[in-house]
């Protein structure tokens, strides 16, 4: 199995979580995005999107985080990360995608660029733009969550929206994001880097 991964990129710290708790053994090939390699013909031909990751598993190459995620869960079904109630499913599905899709892509590097880059914003611009969105997507979830009393979204062990909201929770410090209104948020991400998955996944491990 080998993952094309950038160490800081959310989608594929995500990935790597989600192979941390399935413990599943896997090689990495690593993708800059800061040095554009993700635009190379050789990886555009894997990869046609030139995003990160990219998975492939044998005969198998996917990408697209949630996706990867969901197949791993099917493929190697011994630790689960989606639940197998149909509701409790979509409950989870839909944590995840509150922020894969409406917080992440937003404030991810691409967007950014462009907003520094064509459009001619200046840094300052750029942060207030990514802590905005940050903001709405984290008070929403953090009104979802409010009371619960479980040690991860998952219930005792972790699941795609936890995944989703630790790799989040990263990237939101590294622009300096204010998460002291988030105690539920910080609690469920305090529990998790406490297995060693997540430990090991942390874009710090390189």
């Amino acid at each position: 199995m080998l993952l094309y991964d950038y160490s800081k990129s959310t989608a594929a710290y995500r990935v790597r979580i989600a192979l941390g708790l399935k413990g599943l053994s896997y090689q990495r090939e690593t993708v800059s995005l800061l040095d554009k390699h993700q635009h190379s013909d050789a990886y555009r031909s894997l990869n046609p999107a030139g995003l990160v990751p990219t998975l492939v598993d044998s005969d198998v190459t996917l990408s697209q985080s949630l996706a990867i995620i969901e197949y791993l869960d099917e493929r190697y079904p011994q630790v689960k990360l989606l639940p197998g109630d149909p509701v409790q499913k979509a409950q989870c599905r839909s944590l995840a995608l509150d922020i894969a899709c409406d917080v992440h892509p937003l404030n991810n590097l691409r967007v950014l660029q462009y907003l520094t880059g064509p459009f001619g914003h200046s840094d300052d611009d750029k942060i207030t733009w990514y802590h905005h969105w940050l903001k709405q997507g984290f008070d929403g979830l953090e009104a979802k969550l409010q009371g619960l009393d479980s040690s991860f979204i998952g219930g005792e062990a972790p699941n795609l929206a936890d995944i989703c909201l630790v790799a989040q929770l990263f990237n939101a410090r590294r622009f300096a994001f204010d998460l002291t209104a988030y105690p539920t948020l910080t609690r469920i991400e305090s529990q998790c880097q406490t297995l060693d998955a997540f430990i090991q996944a942390h874009p710090d491990k390189g």
